[in-house]
């Protein structure tokens, strides 16, 4: 069955019309945490299974809530061919901050797969898990989800060679254990329109997810970013930005600028990317200031949350403007009671703050450990046209840099140095090293890795990568960080 057009994220839509649709561009996926870890299956086959088949009801649908597709989009969502999948081979190890596949196509194509891709992580940790503790694993698959999370347990176990373990679908159970979730966020928040579902990518499978959203529904709440999931279920599906978008165009100010000119609907400015404080807040209040009455939100999204929240609102009270604030990433119902707090004590409309969770949600709400979080599964841009790109973010204790270029793979095969070396395309291998996205495929296992563990995974940059990273913080951060 083809995947639909509708199975992304909202601003998934809203990137593509405000950047260039059709602009080469290449993302990279990584584990930030979990140590080494197993790919049990052959990753190019799997994104190729993850491309859509649009039809024309979905844009249809699309054009229905603001989300009107240009002939750009059109054209980059069928160009299939231009797609350029490099990974590892299936049965290879790996290790936390390794990129282990890179797309390059057509920039409205390789971004619209980020959040089934994502997915993605749950199969690697069934695998690891397998060929390591049994009964661990065991343990960890008694109750899933859904019949799809069943399913591909089942799956992923047979593709690494380990006998099934008895696994126990309850849906009801997830299903009753989200409810109670967001009963207890709209209780701290009172009001069910400000909350909205945006967990498609921490869930293991769209059929978990719909299960999520149908509870979500039951008890009050509307928005989802899960395009597909609201058309099924009569939700409205949201979503303006993400970091991609303010990557392409290399600065906050030319990445709002072209989210507000190119798109007639209000926009929600993501502040993180380079610099919260210095950098995204100031770019977002000069647009808001000079279009005060336009409803523009301003989405806070990692690092101090507090204090950007304090300094933001200090700010904007000396400007003279009252930006719509929304709070996402890691938020649960103690964070969101601590934030309406803040908001009280700041005199902020409850109308103009609104909540947004994932994880939360979804994941957490999971008898199964085996969560995107637990992994830290991340996709993001490297290189747009022929411009690396990075993700600084606001703290560098907190390892959330991305890597620039296009980045590949080198694993030691003798000798001394770091057991990972992340290069860039056309590098030269350096001495000792192969090319571990040009190996052959192995059958999965985990048989002699003791020694490569013991090493703790030391993973080091190679001289270009190292370059790369250098020229583009001294570029965005000319005064240093």
């Amino acid at each position: 069955m083809a995947t639909s057009l509708l199975a992304t994220d909202g601003y998934k839509f809203s990137m593509a019309e405000a950047g260039w649709p059709l602009r080469k561009e290449t993302f990279y996926y990584s584990h930030r945490k979990g140590g080494l870890q197993v790919m049990p299956l052959d990753l190019a086959a799997f994104v190729r299974s993850l491309i859509p088949e649009p039809r024309q009801e979905d844009y249809e649908y699309l054009a229905k809530y603001d989300y009107e597709m240009g002939v750009g989009f059109r054209a980059a969502i069928l160009r299939k061919e231009k797609l350029v999948v490099r990974a590892i081979p299936r049965g290879s190890v790996f290790f936390a901050r390794e990129p282990i596949l890179t797309l390059t196509g057509p920039s409205a194509l390789i971004s619209w797969v980020e959040p089934l891709l994502l997915q993605l992580n749950f199969r690697i940790q069934v695998a690891t898990q397998a060929l390591t503790d049994r009964e661990g694993l065991a343990r960890a698959l008694a109750t899933v989800t859904c019949d799809e999370q069943k399913a591909i347990a089942l799956e992923t176990l047979d593709a690494v060679g380990v006998k099934p373990v008895p696994i126990t679908v309850d849906s009801e159970g997830y299903a009753r254990r989200v409810r109670e979730t967001v009963k207890e966020l709209i209780e701290a928040v009172e009001d069910p329109s400000r909350i909205f579902e945006v967990g498609l990518r921490a869930a293991t499978c769209l059929e978990q997810h719909h299960l999520a959203l149908r509870a979500c529904k039951d008890v009050g709440v509307e928005r989802t970013s899960n395009v597909e999931g609201a058309r099924q279920l009569g939700m409205i599906p949201v979503g303006t930005m993400g970091h991609e978008h303010i990557q392409r165009y290399g600065s906050d100010d030319a990445a709002f600028r072209a989210m507000r000119e190119r798109r007639p609907q209000r926009s929600s400015y993501l502040l993180d990317t380079f610099d919260t404080l210095t950098s995204g807040i100031p770019a977002a209040f000069q647009l808001i200031r000079e279009d005060p009455g336009a409803g523009d939100s301003i989405r806070f999204d990692s690092g101090n949350k507090k204090l950007q929240y304090l300094y933001a609102v200090t700010r904007a009270r000396d400007l003279g403007i009252r930006p719509v604030n929304i709070l996402e990433d890691g938020l649960d119902a103690q964070a969101t009671r601590e934030f309406e707090e803040l908001r009280r004590q700041v005199g902020w409309e409850p109308s103009a703050q609104f909540y947004g969770y994932g994880g939360h949600i979804v994941a957490r709400t999971m008898t199964c450990p085996f969560t995107r979080d637990r992994v830290a599964a991340i996709y993001k841009l490297s290189q747009t046209g022929t411009q690396p790109v990075m993700k600084f973010g606001n703290e560098l204790a907190e390892g959330k840099q991305s890597i620039p270029g296009v980045p590949v793979l080198f694993r030691r095969r003798h000798g001394n140095g770091p057991i990972g070396l992340v290069g860039q395309e056309g590098e030269e291998v350096p001495e000792g090293y192969f090319p571990l996205m040009e190996a052959e495929p192995e059958t999965p296992s985990l048989v002699g890795a003791e020694a490569l563990s013991a090493e703790k995974a030391r993973i080091a940059h190679t001289p270009a990568t190292r370059t790369l990273v250098e020229e583009l913080t001294r570029k965005h951060f000319p005064k240093g960080r």
